[in-house]
């Protein structure tokens, strides 16, 4: 055990070591650095701070008055356009709704919103949300005397007014006492219409903000410092403050005030001295008005924390050597004991015991050893596994699910060069006449055969890399470094000529265009696979490889339903030549037509199931090779041509077939179309309707009723039509008109025509010898 000891202390001497100097390193630098750079991240701190409270009085207060100016200069619903108007006379009723106006805004602003005033210099006139109506004039003069506003803005040459803070009692008439306490409000004025100046204005729009409503934003924002930041205006008069008392009054001739009103920049903060404390100052610029707002905190105070921060640094550094020392015991418990597991498990590989002296790390050498023969053993397992996992590996390529690092990967694995300058994917459907009826492992036999044919082509400097699909086709990477015009055709030439599986071939081939990443072949394959569709209905094309079929995957146009309808009545009209137009007519444009190709293949078993419905319709049960499922027998069908053969030769064996049988079936024939007569008399039963329904020539079937019921076909439905109506009128209250349809008459007046010519009587005289019977 004596080396095993050796390597538990060299762990925890290395993990001691380690902790311990990083951890001190650690502590220096935060001790001397840290704290410094601390420093400065208060301070920039407490800027943004200062500016987020700039920033939110800006967007809460100011740009949102501003807002309330523009709402009243657009309201369209009360018109405060009075300037006009050299007297008031007559207009009460628009004052009354302006202050209407203005109470409103008020009220939905009531926040920061104290007042709202339209003064208008023409007729002297203050109308305002809290005073009502006013005349501005020599007598009431004191009344206005807290609107200073409006001699600053008719002296303005501008066209707003930032009024700094003032106080103003609740009443303006009543002397300020207890009950008429002072409010100090800011005051925003602008002259209307917008684009005149103070001088030139024909109405002033002011409105009264609360300082209240500044003072708690800058509570809220800067709760700490609420009560050394205030807002300065340009002569330096404070204009918010946590002590109401000093709102309005001027700020002492301190050195910061004239650096800070003296400043063109937008935000700094600088060290002073005040009142023998030194302090930190910061401030910002308003950008709507040239107000700022300033903060003033001790250096004591602001920095404080840092020293602080200190002392915890000392304190952290003192546990984190301490918890490194802990740590370092438990990982290196927690790494040995896996070695001491793992040291169990290789002694264990051995026939005999191991030297209990050995050093473990020899026992692992030795272990390796081993375990490298075994790889070795697992390799040439792999090798023999590697037609399957190329197939695996070439599968997933073209559905894309390598990265290009990946496929890298996979294909060196499998020694597959990627030194090719031009990549495309050709798919081959091998279809034969023989591979079909053999065995599953027969057929599997016969296509691995055609890949290593297709593998072992040696082609202008190409490589051929096959594989076989889910769906039984093949599909063929090319890869070559010498693009020759007529290369692909060449080449499909060679595989017809030189590939043969041994039976009755016949290949489909189509190819998608060139790329030039391996690992793009994936987007010649999908072409490819879709352009394969199309090879059943172009079987004399060799190879496709028109890009423009795939227009046709996206089409959503469909063969009129009239053709089908027409196939399906030449079928039962049972006439060859008009049954194999039809089909030449459909199949002309399934080929030529903007139609896809699984479109295609479900009207041409659309086409089977209408033949195989007429089959089953006259019970037929051929023998021999006619015995066969037709579904079974589109089945093994290679392309159009084929399938057209199959189908004309098909439906003519099934005429030959009928017109043998008919003579045996006349009387089943004739009993079928008088049941058909009976289910349907109140639809049309003429000759050739019901001779399609039944399979049966119209001529034939009009021959053969005459020849088995000895009465011609119309005598015969007009008679069953009658005892119908005969029953109608005996059983139910249904009008003559009524049972005119229900027996397939579609007048009334020759439905009473015939019953009379047969019955002699009309039908009401019928009906009335049948109540007099009763």
């Amino acid at each position: 055990m004596k080396h095993s000891k050796s390597v538990l202390a060299n762990l925890a001497i290395s993990y001691l070591t380690i902790v311990i100097v990083i951890v001190l390193f650690l502590c220096s630098v935060f001790y001397l650095y840290f704290p410094r750079n601390y420093k400065e991240e208060i301070r920039n701190k407490n800027q943004i701070i200062l500016e987020n409270a700039a920033n939110y009085i800006e967007s809460a207060v100011f740009q949102r008055v501003q807002q309330i100016y523009l709402d009243l200069s657009l309201e369209n619903s009360v018109n405060i356009d009075l300037y006009t108007k050299e007297t008031l006379q007559g207009n009460h009723s628009r004052i009354i709704d302006i202050q209407d106006l203005l109470k409103k805004e008020v009220t939905n602003n009531s926040d920061i919103v104290y007042a709202v005033h339209l003064f208008y210099p023409l007729q002297k006139v203050l109308i305002s949300s809290v005073y009502g109506l006013k005349y501005y004039d020599e007598a009431s003069k004191d009344t206005f005397a807290t609107m200073d506003w409006i001699d600053k803005m008719q002296g303005n040459d501008t066209g707003f007014v930032w009024n700094e803070v003032r106080m103003v009692p609740q009443d303006i008439n009543t002397n300020v006492s207890s009950n008429n306490s002072m409010n100090p409000l800011i005051s925003y004025a602008h002259s209307f219409p917008f684009n005149s100046t103070g001088e030139q204005s024909k109405l002033i729009i002011a409105i009264d903000i609360k300082e209240a409503a500044v003072s708690e934003i800058i509570r809220n924002v800067m709760p700490s410092d609420y009560a050394n930041t205030f807002i300065i205006g340009e002569s330096g008069q404070i204009i918010s403050a946590a002590d109401d008392r000093i709102l309005g009054s001027r700020t002492d001739n301190n050195a910061y005030i004239t650096k800070i009103l003296s400043s063109n920049t937008a935000a700094d903060s600088f060290t002073d001295t005040i009142n023998q404390i030194p302090s930190v100052v910061s401030y910002h610029n308003f950008t709507t008005n040239k107000w700022k707002i300033y903060n003033v905190t001790s250096t004591d105070d602001y920095y404080s924390k840092s020293i602080l921060l200190q002392k915890v640094v000392l304190l952290i550094c003192l546990l984190t050597i301490i918890m490194g020392i802990i740590l370092s015991g438990m990982f290196t418990i927690a790494i040995y004991n896996p070695l001491q597991r793992l040291m169990s498990r290789i002694k264990g590989l051995f026939d005999t015991v191991p030297d209990a002296e050995r050093n473990e790390y020899t026992l692992i050498g030795t272990a390796f050893n081993t375990l490298t023969h075994k790889v070795s053993s697992l390799e040439e397992t792999l090798q023999a596994n590697n037609p399957v996992i190329k197939h695996n590996v070439v599968l997933n390529m073209l559905r894309n699910s390598y990265s290009s690092e990946e496929l890298a990967e996979q294909l060196y694995s499998l020694h597959i060069s990627m030194e090719y300058a031009n990549f495309c994917c050709m798919v081959i459907d091998p279809v034969s006449k023989g591979i079909e009826p053999l065995s599953p492992k027969s057929s599997q036999y016969v296509i691995y055969r055609l890949i290593n044919q297709l593998e072992a082509i040696d082609f202008h400097e190409s490589q051929l890399i096959a594989e076989e699909l889910p769906d039984r086709k093949i599909a063929v990477i090319v890869c070559t470094n010498h693009l020759e015009e007529g290369l692909l055709e060449q080449l499909s030439r060679f595989i017809y000529s030189e590939v043969n599986p041994g039976v009755d071939q016949y290949c489909q081939l189509a190819v998608g265009q060139w790329v030039q990443q391996f690992v793009d072949v994936h987007r010649s394959f999908a072409e490819a696979q879709q352009l394969i569709k199309y090879a059943y209905f172009l079987p004399e094309i060799a190879m496709i490889q028109d890009l423009t079929l795939l227009n046709r995957e996206h089409s959503n146009n469909e063969i009129p339903q009239a053709f089908l309808l027409k196939f399906k009545e030449k079928l039962q009209a049972r006439n060859i030549d008009e049954v194999t137009a039809a089909i030449d007519h459909l199949i002309v444009h399934l080929r030529e037509g903007m139609y896809s190709a699984d479109y295609c293949h479900i009207i041409l078993l659309n086409m089977v199931s209408m033949y195989s419905e007429g089959l089953k319709s006259v019970q037929y049960k051929p023998s021999g090779s006619l015995k066969l499922d037709v579904y079974k027998q589109h089945a093994f069908i290679q392309n159009i041509v084929g399938f057209r053969e199959w189908l004309v030769n098909s439906i003519a064996a099934f005429y030959i077939y009928m017109e043998q049988r008919s003579e045996e079936r006349n009387v089943e024939s004739i009993e079928t179309v008088k049941e058909y007569i009976s289910k349907h008399l109140s639809e049309e039963l003429s000759l050739d309707i019901v001779a399609g329904n039944v399979f049966i020539s119209p001529k034939y079937l009009s021959k053969i009723f005459k020849e088995e019921t000895g009465i011609n076909y119309i005598d015969y439905v007009t008679d069953k039509r009658m005892e119908k109506a005969l029953e109608l009128m005996a059983s139910t209250d249904m009008t003559v008109e009524q049972i005119a349809n229900t027996v397939g008459y579609g007048s009334s007046a020759y439905f009473i025509k015939k019953f009379k010519g047969i019955n002699g009587c009309t039908p009401k005289d019928y009906t009335r010898n049948l109540i007099k019977q009763a």
